[in-house]
């Protein structure tokens, strides 16, 4: 059976995931799947550049996940997402990389990632026809995508990413009053309403929410709003409202306590609160489910050739390359 490799540098880890179509449904199997722990953004220099001990950190964990296949020979295609992708010495670090692990880090546009992610949030769901708004909030970038069918008409990519929120506006990850709070829901608010051509849902249309800025900030609306375990396939705006707020008022170094809340996402859980609360306004909309699949799925699902249209579709060349 047909089989699909990605490597995803990010931020946080690199993750290897070989998978395969189901053959129970027409999601993804997962064949393999390694994941090495990264912290490069403690290992940026003040101007976004990739320290040398990050250089160092990328080409280890380069190196253990593409060990880690069980097959040599299979065929991977490694990218790095915006905390590589737009550092100043960005280059540099994808040469270095490639000369000790032989694996070339290949970069897309943040317009690329949101089609992919769209084409991801599409194909997983199913039950969605029509209109549909996909959301991601990453580390450096924030992707917005919408359209009707297989593929997005409109396609956004914003530097508004929790960790640059972070690093801008919030150093250390700490508010300092109610007036710091309301001058950075300003700042999102305005940047969204000078875009040109920003989408907004009307009543009944589908809105998704990719990435795990999304899916902790739905477990913790969960938590603090007393609802059932369930709803947090959904994240609707008071609870996040109510989960913002309580960001607010607790420390960094006890965020990673709160239901949902990872400690090494700990320092850029109210930035992404911020942005995803502004992102949904800016929007219309009132509720999103969160999809857990995004622009990696995509890359996969145009791979092997599985779209929402059916499988085996015959695919345009994309403006990444292959590695092996």
């Amino acid at each position: 059976m047909r089989q699909a490799g990605v490597l995803d540098v990010g931020c946080h880890s690199a993750l290897l995931m070989v998978v395969r179509p189901s053959r129970v449904n027409s999601g993804l199997e997962t064949v393999m799947s390694r994941k090495v722990r990264l912290a490069l953004h403690r290992m940026l220099t003040s101007d976004g550049r990739v320290s040398e001990r990050g250089v160092r950190s990328v080409q280890g964990a380069v190196s253990e996940a593409m060990g880690a296949r069980e097959d040599s020979r299979q065929e991977v295609f490694a990218f790095a997402t915006s905390v590589i992708r737009d550092a100043p010495n960005r280059d540099e670090v994808i040469a270095r990389v490639a000369r000790a692990t032989g694996t070339h880090l290949q970069v897309m546009s943040g317009q690329e990632e949101a089609r992919l992610a769209y084409v991801a949030a599409r194909r997983w769901a199913k039950h969605a026809t029509g209109p549909l708004l996909v959301l991601d909030v990453g580390g450096g970038t924030v992707e917005i995508a919408f359209g009707t069918g297989d593929q997005p008409h409109i396609v956004h990519s914003l530097p508004l990413g929790a960790r640059r929120i972070t690093r801008e506006w919030l150093p250390d990850g700490v508010c300092s009053s109610k007036r710091h709070l309301q001058e950075v829901r300003q700042h999102l608010r305005r940047v969204l309403s000078d875009l040109p051509g920003l989408p907004r849902v009307q009543r009944g249309e589908h809105v998704l929410a990719c990435s795990k800025t999304f899916t902790q900030l739905a477990r913790l609306a969960v938590a603090v709003r007393g609802k059932p375990a369930r709803t947090r396939r959904h994240l609707v705006l008071p609870g996040l409202r109510a989960s913002l707020a309580l960001l607010a008022g607790t420390d960094t170094a006890d965020r990673g306590d709160l239901p949902g809340i990872s400690d090494h996402r700990a320092e850029q859980s109210l930035a992404g609160a911020l942005v995803a609360e502004a992102l949904m306004e800016a929007c219309g909309a009132t509720r999103a489910e969160i999809c857990p699949w995004s622009t990696r799925e995509g890359l996969l699902l145009e791979h092997l050739g599985v779209t929402s249209g059916g499988r085996g579709r015959s695919l345009p060349p994309r403006p990444y390359q292959r590695h092996r």
